[in-house]
């Protein structure tokens, strides 16, 4: 069963190169303190190992669940455009879903994007809270809102390509075992060649005293 390796060779580059786009985001996210996509980023990076996992030890099961979680993948990086980009009421500047609610952070590139200056305002408004600084942002050569949807667009089209890449897996090995099956070659019971018969008669055998 060469099949599984050849797939699982092509497929490597693009889970590293997976693995590596979500790591970059993983990093930034843990710098802006942003728990959910932390979480999720978790998760996905995981799942994605399965994934390869399942492709070179010849398991469907395995790539039909990294299948399904890129369908959820996408959903959330939908959701993640959508907030950064202020879609029906959801509002970045005012939401804290991104953090579960337990701080104020947002993202990390709000005051290292590229171009940005950051000018801290005092005194702070009474409703600042005392362990965080209240600043201004300016001068910014791209805001910190297009940079995520950026990092997110990229995630949907890997996931994407993932997705389809992961269902052609899934018709190949369904296939092999098909043919496997029609000659035999998975049959619980084993194959069994003719057996020869004997067709020589006994003869009895008397003994003279």
């Amino acid at each position: 069963m060469n099949a599984p390796n050849s797939r699982a060779s092509k497929r490597e580059p693009y889970t590293t190169h997976q693995n590596v786009c979500v790591l970059e985001r993983q990093i930034f996210d843990f710098l802006g303190y942003q728990w959910a996509p932390i979480l999720a980023n978790f998760v996905h990076i995981i799942i994605v190992i399965l994934g390869l996992f399942g492709t070179i030890q010849y398991r469907p099961r395995y790539i039909k669940g990294y299948a399904v979680w890129l369908v959820l993948w996408v959903t959330w990086n939908v959701f993640v455009i959508c907030f950064y980009l202020e879609a029906g009421d959801l509002s970045k500047e005012t939401d804290l879903i991104l953090t579960f609610n337990i701080s104020m952070h947002r993202s990390w590139w709000m005051e290292n994007g590229p171009g940005c200056t950051v000018t801290s305002v005092t005194p702070a408004p009474d409703w600042a809270p005392e362990d965080h600084r209240y600043i201004t942002v300016s001068g910014c050569f791209l805001e910190y809102q297009y940079i995520e949807v950026a990092h997110s667009s990229l995630q949907i089209v890997l996931a994407l390509a993932g997705f389809i890449y992961s269902c052609y897996v899934v018709k190949c090995i369904t296939e092999e075992e098909d043919s496997f099956d029609f000659i035999g070659g998975f049959d619980s019971y084993g194959y069994q060649g003719p057996q020869k018969t004997s067709h020589l008669q006994l003869q009895p055998m008397y003994m003279s005293k």
